[in-house]
């Protein structure tokens, strides 16, 4: 008797180990896409601000041009120039991302007679030029 008590013991301690590691893995896994969701909100955060910095820089030059390159997660397919008077850019993407206006673009000479104006997102990375001729006061952006 004792030997099968003592083996009904030992499966429940078992059990109990499987279970715990489990638990563990599940919450590893979790975390770390946690973490990566937090990265990439970040990316687009430090892509959002960077673009204000340069758009200023070139709004407080008296004219130049600059080709510039951002980084974006893969999630983002496009990034859009749009003429809305809450957010002037917009991302597509799977997910919903919020847009931000970014302030000093003239966005009727960015985006034209069309609707919008959109940068692909090609291996991570958004290029686009920031222009400024002499006696404007807003900045372009162009492709």
């Amino acid at each position: 008797m004792k030997q099968k008590n003592g083996a009904i013991e030992l499966s429940f301690g078992m059990i109990f180990s499987v279970v715990l590691i489990i638990v563990f893995l599940a919450f590893g896994f979790y975390a770390i896409t946690k973490f990566i969701d937090l990265q990439k909100t970040i990316q687009i955060e430090k892509f959002l601000s960077d673009l204000q910095s340069d758009v200023d820089k070139m709004w407080k030059s008296s004219q130049g041009s600059q080709t510039v390159e951002y980084m974006l997660p893969s999630n983002v397919v496009s990034v859009c120039f749009k003429d809305d008077e809450f957010e002037n850019l917009q991302f597509s993407s799977n997910n919903i991302i919020r847009g931000k206006m970014i302030q000093h673009i003239d966005i009727e000479k960015t985006i034209g007679s069309d609707d919008s104006l959109c940068f692909q997102n090609a291996d991570g990375k958004v290029s686009m030029t920031l222009v400024k001729n002499f006696g404007e006061v807003l900045v372009t952006v162009t492709e």
